[in-house]
Formats: structure tokens, C-alpha cells, sequence
């Protein structure tokens, strides 16, 4: 009896595993943290004020995924040591007048828009003019535990290097 259950398991263990079905559903890629740096200057129309709205696939390659999320940053100025100053948007600029301006954005899977607006924004070029911005594109896990108000921290976290930044101009 037991020659024959095992005679039963050995010809059961060799067609089960030659058995072959169907190919499944390709798997999606593992997200990857992107980043991309623009510099540009800010138009204006009646409608929508001042904005900057352009397309990922631009500079991605195409859209972003679902489960992607976007942190986007201006370049506020340098320091003394000459590094460079990233400011988490949306941000307000206070000027020693009391005057503001706000600085926002929004996205979807296919593109982005930056608005700016405040008090007398028309009067102030150096705000709207040759602006710089960065925009990291993160995994949504990714969200939850990054400081994202620190550049430098959202780079460390996602191991993106500086030399992974993609430039572009308008």
C-alpha cells in the first residue's frame, strides 16, 4: 500500500509541476522618485492671473502614475555659504510694507499649474520673472514619512541625487 501512494505522489508531483497556464497580467514597475527643475517666467491673462501650467509628459516622458504625488519647491535665494534655498509651495512672501504675495499650486495626472498673486504683484518683476522650481514627483507611500517642508530632507529620504535633476527652460 504504501509503494502505491507513493508511486501516486511521485506521477501527481510530476504532472502538477510540468503544468503550465496562462501568462498573468504584466506587473506595473516599481514608482521611482523623479525630480525636475524649470525656470521660467510667470503670464498673465485676465482669466487666471499669473501662472506657469505646462504638461509631465514634457519632462517625464509622459503622465504620472495614480499613485504618484507632487511636492514642488521655488528657489527663495542662497545662503552665505552660496547653497541654494528651496521653499515648500503653497508659501506667502510677507514685504516689510505689509503687502503679500501667495505662491500655489496644483496638478493632475497630465500637467501643472503655479499661480501667484497678492498685493501689487504687477509692481514686483523679481517675483514673477526667471523663476525657478523644482518638482519632485514622489511614490504616494512615500508621503506620509517625508518632512517635505525640507528639500534637502525630501532629497536624502528618496535617495535622489543632484545630478539626477532634470533642467528645463521655457
Amino acid at each position: 500500500m504504501k509503494k502505491i501512494l507513493t508511486l501516486f505522489a511521485i506521477v501527481g508531483l510530476i504532472a502538477f509541476s510540468s503544468c503550465e497556464g496562462p501568462e498573468g497580467p504584466p506587473g506595473k514597475d516599481a514608482l521611482m522618485p523623479q525630480a525636475f527643475e524649470i525656470q521660467t517666467s510667470f503670464s498673465f491673462n485676465s482669466t487666471t492671473g499669473y501662472i506657469i501650467s505646462d504638461s509631465f509628459a514634457k519632462y517625464l516622458g509622459g503622465p504620472l502614475y495614480q499613485d504618484e504625488s507632487v511636492l514642488v519647491y521655488r528657489l527663495e535665494g542662497t545662503n552665505s555659504s552660496g547653497s541654494d534655498i528651496w521653499q515648500l509651495i503653497p508659501t506667502d512672501v510677507y514685504f516689510s510694507n505689509g503687502a503679500s504675495i501667495t505662491y500655489d499650486y496644483n496638478f493632475s495626472k497630465e500637467g501643472f499649474t503655479i499661480f501667484v498673486g497678492g498685493d501689487n504683484i504687477a509692481n514686483r518683476p523679481t517675483y514673477l520673472n526667471n523663476q525657478v522650481f523644482r518638482f519632485v514627483i514622489i511614490p504616494a507611500d512615500f508621503g506620509a514619512s517625508l518632512n517635505k517642508s525640507s528639500y534637502l530632507d525630501v532629497m536624502k529620504t528618496l535617495n535622489l541625487k543632484e545630478s539626477q535633476i532634470k533642467n528645463a527652460s521655457f
